[in-house]
């Protein structure tokens, strides 16, 4: 990873990247504060924009309903690392807003949850607890290993600069 990309090429390869996982790592914060790592699956509408499903029982979707600022992970493997202390990794810092499962957006996602997950899917849409939130992509950073961080612009991982130490 280490050959020179112009800014097209790192944000196909961002791209790629991301679309390798099924879920992504939460950051989110409670009223009090305290943040909260977790995950969730995830779905990419036509505008490459996620979406996320998740239970009310889940202190995640308290602190989404409450503060609806969140960040979300992406990150190589650690087998798959050459060095752990620069991992491969997608940030992206988002503006959580709930759709509702009813609208003909809320049908559309869901739809690409069942596509995605199956019969899974389709249960957890048949229990009332689950809110169904599109993750606005407002910055975020894509690292490929040392001295190789990028700053992104929006959803479709739109490279805006390097970053500078």
């Amino acid at each position: 990873m280490s050959e020179e990309l112009d800014f097209t090429e790192l944000q196909q390869e961002a791209r790629l990247f991301r679309d390798q996982f099924q879920t992504a790592i939460l950051s989110t914060s409670a009223k009090d504060g305290v943040s909260v790592a977790s995950y969730a699956p995830f779905v990419l509408d036509d505008s490459e924009t996620p979406y996320i499903f998740i239970s009310q029982l889940a202190q995640h979707t308290q602190n989404l309903l409450a503060r609806s600022s969140l960040s979300i992970l992406f990150i190589a493997d650690e087998q798959a690392s050459k060095n752990l202390f620069a991992r491969q990794r997608l940030t992206l810092n988002c503006n959580a807003i709930e759709v509702s499962r009813e609208s003909n957006t809320g049908i559309e996602i869901l739809a690409l949850f069942n596509e995605k997950f199956g019969k899974m899917a389709a249960l957890l849409q048949s229990l009332n607890d689950f809110h169904l939130f599109q993750l606005n992509v407002e910055t975020g950073s894509y690292v490929r290993g040392f001295g190789q961080a990028y700053s992104i612009a929006n959803a479709r991982l739109t490279i805006k600069q390097q970053k500078r130490a």
